[in-house]
């Protein structure tokens, strides 16, 4: 129960921060607080739950909740400048950021179903692409879209919220005015060059002079951002049940919350054993 109280304390002091006001109403009955709502949102997208089934699960366990509808009322009304502030305050200011993007199916269906029909598979998938902190495996930034689009049309809103020193991403951001953007905002960028062939002008623009910067070993920070989505989709679900767009946003922003916020739960009382170096060196400084 004391890391139950501690994971609210946790949520009072977000929107402390935020400046949130402690009801959503200014005129209807004072019932249910804001961080009795979010509170709610989380624990559904965390074990995957429905509204209906948090609602009891809380009754169960003694815990006020609101309502089904007014969970549902809520979920449709929290916009994505709300959820960016929710990040920013979880995750800190960046370094080092690695941007990729991730779907997460509109559906689950049963695939030996679909094989006796005769039916195929779900299409329009949710795209979300993301930014990540490769020190503090944590998500900065996000951009959530209900329909299909390439990945460089989210990197420069990514990076307005983020304000990286460094910027890893594979070949799919590599655009001659991608580089000249973080020329602009001095942020250096490792992308590996598309093989267009031999080019025709040889001058030496932004992107060329990012390309002889260019170092592999920073370029290879961009799979904690993979490993990130795997471990998103693994611990969450790969699959969302909400079928508005408002209620999609908040279902997949309360995935990146959550995992923000137990990811430092995790690191702390993780069971692996210590590096030899790193136990080393700490016996060393205790021993001055």
């Amino acid at each position: 129960m004391d890391k139950e109280t501690k994971l609210v304390k946790k949520l009072k002091r977000i929107l402390r921060r935020l400046r949130c006001p402690r009801w959503l109403h200014h005129f209807g009955p004072k019932t249910y607080q804001f961080v009795e709502h979010l509170s709610a949102l989380l624990m559904r997208a965390y074990c995957r739950l429905s509204y209906r089934r948090v609602k009891r699960f809380f009754d169960l366990l003694g815990i006020h909740c609101p309502t089904k509808s007014a969970l549902q009322a809520t979920s449709k009304k929290l916009d994505s400048c709300f959820w960016d502030k929710v990040l920013a305050v979880t995750s800190g200011k960046p370094y080092l950021i690695a941007v990729d993007s991730t779907c997460f199916s509109r559906s689950n269906p049963s695939y030996h179903y679909l094989r006796r029909i005769d039916g195929a598979l779900p299409k329009v998938p949710i795209k979300a692409s993301l930014a990540y902190d490769t020190k503090k495996k944590k998500v900065v930034a996000a951009k959530i879209r209900v329909l299909p689009a390439h990945d460089i049309r989210d990197v420069e809103p990514l990076l307005k919220r983020s304000k990286p020193k460094i910027l890893v991403a594979d070949k799919a951001y590599d655009a001659a005015w991608l580089h000249d953007y973080c020329k602009e905002g001095g942020i250096k960028a490792h992308i590996p060059l598309r093989a267009y062939g031999k080019p025709r002008f040889h001058r030496w623009d932004a992107r060329q002079t990012a390309a002889k910067h260019f170092r592999k070993r920073i370029y290879h920070r961009r799979e904690m951002a993979e490993s990130g989505n795997h471990s998103i989709k693994q611990t969450m679900g790969a699959s969302i049940s909400s079928k508005k767009a408002r209620t999609i946003r908040t279902e997949v922003y309360g995935r990146l919350v959550c995992h923000n916020l137990f990811s430092l739960l995790f690191w702390r009382f993780r069971t692996e054993p210590i590096q030899p170096q790193r136990f080393y060196n700490n016996f060393l400084l205790s021993s001055l």
